[in-house]
């Protein structure tokens, strides 16, 4: 079908989307930055350090306490934390051994230890050129390190580790797992320092989840924060990781991309192709395809991280994330499953 430009038309009132043509939180708008809608900072609109103290407090205000007890790691080994006594046996490091059970009962008892469970967490985040794009809230980008922070604030405790590959389709990057918060806080500024690709750049996710199955890692927690647009070929990289890891998805998907509001004639750009393409959104039948092929197209990105044994958490730009995270986590604790929470 071509579409052939229509002519000239005398200005119309602005449309009631605000979200598609002017971003709620633009400077001059009158709305400040992430004020009641659940936003993430936009990370545009001022220093780096001053909007990733604020997400630090929104994601510390929101989530402390979600997770409760000790993560069940995947590595047992001997810890420091004394437990329960048992009989002593040949062979049993006479160290442990419990004098004050031992002198009650007068049979050698041993103190056994809690296994300290380290969890190591990789983080793969896609920031190529269709990230960079958003109509309601904030940009996908900006959910997307949201995402980063939520992940880290849930797993960084106890010795546990948190590290990230960083893909824009132009350049990857590896940031080494380390453990500490301060660790978890310099990766989010490297992650907000990231250049963003240019146009007309695919990104290539599948890659960036290659150099986690090879070398390979130890066992841990693997999450993909990606809008999963464009090729599927991430599908088979992610199900050699799950035969090692568990595994988070999380889908970052903006309203715009699931349906359209009827604005006209509308121009549109693909940020990676580069390619422009005049849309009808005036008529109805056009907006029905288009939101059955998004609807369709979202399945199928549910469906392969189902293949993959993945857990999906989607975050959309228009709602609130943080209570998103919440639910999720919330259902797989009751689930008594894997993903962000255990």
């Amino acid at each position: 079908m071509i579409l052939r430009r229509r002519a000239p038309q005398p200005p119309q009132p602005a449309p009631e989307h605000p979200g598609l043509l002017l971003h709620p939180a633009t400077p001059g708008s009158g709305i400040e930055p992430g004020a009641g809608d659940g936003a993430p900072p936009r990370f545009t609109d001022g220093p780096a350090d001053v909007l990733l103290r604020r997400l630090e407090l929104t994601v510390r205000r929101r989530l402390d306490g979600l997770l409760q007890g000790d993560h069940l790691g995947l590595v047992p080994g001997s810890g420091s934390e004394a437990g329960d006594s048992r009989t002593y046996h040949p062979g049993d490091d006479v160290r442990r051994m419990d004098w004050p059970v031992t002198a009650r009962t007068q049979v050698p008892h041993v103190r056994e230890t809690i296994a300290d469970r380290e969890l190591e967490t990789w983080a793969v985040v896609d920031l190529s050129a269709s990230l960079d794009f958003g109509t309601a809230n904030c940009q996908k980008r900006d959910l997307a390190i949201a995402g980063l922070a939520a992940v880290g604030h849930l797993t960084v405790h106890g010795g546990n580790r948190l590290g990230a590959v960083i893909t824009t389709g132009e350049r990857v990057d590896r940031h080494p797992a380390m453990p500490g918060r301060l660790a978890a806080e310099r990766l989010l500024r490297s992650v907000v320092a990231t250049p963003r690709a240019t146009s007309g750049r695919r990104g290539d996710l599948a890659a960036a989840l290659e150099t986690l199955r090879r070398p390979e890692r130890r066992r841990g927690l693997v999450v993909v924060i990606s809008d999963f647009l464009g090729d599927s070929d991430w599908e088979r990289p992610l199900r050699g990781l799950s035969t090692r890891h568990e595994l988070l998805a999380i889908e970052v998907v903006d309203p715009r991309e699931l349906e359209l509001p009827d604005v006209g004639l509308l121009t549109v750009v693909d940020p990676e192709t580069g390619q422009t393409l005049e849309v009808p959104t005036g008529d109805a039948e056009f907006r029905a395809r288009f939101a059955a092929g998004a609807a369709a197209q979202r399945e199928e990105v549910a469906a392969a991280l189902r293949r993959a044994g993945a857990g999906h958490l989607r975050l959309r730009t228009d709602r609130d994330w943080l209570m998103d995270v919440v639910r999720f986590v919330a259902e797989r604790r009751r689930a008594g499953s894997g993903g962000a929470s255990r």
